[in-house]
């Protein structure tokens, strides 16, 4: 059997990603990137870079979005632990994600340049800049990538690197990584990885607004979840309605079918990823998916129902 593609799995968050993602790093082919990376999708990172060096190019906008991306990489991503207090340079591995951060920026400046410091300071209206101010300040002039695929190529051997590395180290050929809103990045996903398959996982809608509620990161009120849950369903379906994915390489499971038929689904699931069937330890199971039925009393259930309606519909549920 040939090497199975790359695996990005998305879905609107609390829906199962997690819990595919691992199903689907558990294979004795596919290494799980085992928490989500960040640097690929979110604000910041390689998506909105490759806009603003390509069609979105200015010399600012540039400057801007290399400036955004070297904090991503080099304070945000590092300094953050995930639950079990992993960071992403420690997944992956440290040596190899500063080698591959260091080697990117070289391939992405035009030139560096330093510019001295007005009277007035930088930024500071009219105030003087003080006796302890730097006398200069490091600007970067990044390149204009005519070419749009010469600046992929460059931002997919990170990729590579750091991805395809990791799963070396764990003795596999390739790598599954997960991030919920790659739900709304595939087609850069796919510019990014053509050969990749995307996995979405969805899930009844008004389980995935109950599960929103208990979340820290999320509104508390049933109004401000419809709110945010409604914009990330539009933002899909909206584009979805305007791609024709046949033959693309693209997976849509429902986790309620996942957990009604496990191993018939999941072998379905491994054979539309290229490979072969394996028994995991991560399941889907009924009751576990069913906890959030009763989290909403009738009055409230009606009332969210009404508002997710043609979400539920065509998210395929009734």
């Amino acid at each position: 059997m040939p090497t199975p593609a790359p695996v990005f799995v998305a879905g609107t968050g609390r829906s199962g990603t997690s819990r595919i993602a691992d199903i689907i790093g558990e294979h004795p082919l596919i290494h799980r990137i085992p928490m989500e990376t960040r640097f690929i999708v979110d604000p910041g990172g390689l998506r909105d870079l490759a806009d603003a060096l390509t069609h979105r190019y200015d010399p600012i906008v540039g400057e801007d979005a290399l400036h955004r991306l070297s904090d991503l990489l080099t304070v945000r991503i590092p300094g953050r632990r995930d639950d079990r207090g992993g960071t992403v340079p420690e997944l992956v591995g440290e040596r190899r994600y500063r080698d591959a951060v260091h080697r990117l920026w070289p391939r992405l400046v035009a030139c560096a340049y330093d510019e001295p410091t007005p009277a007035e300071g930088f930024g500071d209206a009219d105030r003087p800049a003080g006796p302890f101010a730097p006398p200069s300040r490091r600007r970067i002039l990044p390149r204009h990538f005519r070419d749009r695929d010469e600046l992929l190529g460059i931002l997919r051997d990170l990729v590579d690197t750091m991805f395809g590395g990791a799963a070396v180290d764990a003795g596999k050929p390739t790598w599954c990584e997960k991030t919920p809103f790659n739900l709304l990045c595939m087609d850069f996903l796919w510019e990014l990885v053509p050969e990749a398959t995307i996995v979405h996982i969805k899930r009844h809608p008004l389980a995935v607004l109950a599960s929103h509620l208990a979340q820290p990161w999320a509104p508390p009120t049933v109004d401000g979840a419809l709110a945010y849950l409604t914009a990330v369903y539009h933002r899909w379906l909206t584009w979805r309605n305007t791609v024709d994915l046949t033959g693309r390489r693209y997976v849509e499971v429902k986790a309620e079918d996942l957990a009604a038929d496990w191993p018939g689904q999941r072998r379905a699931l491994f054979a539309q990823l290229g490979v072969d069937d394996a028994v995991t330890v991560a399941t889907f199971q009924s009751h576990k998916l069913a906890h959030r039925d009763n989290q909403f009393d009738d009055e409230t259930r009606e009332y969210v129902t009404a508002a997710l309606g043609t979400i539920i519909t065509a998210m395929g549920y009734e």
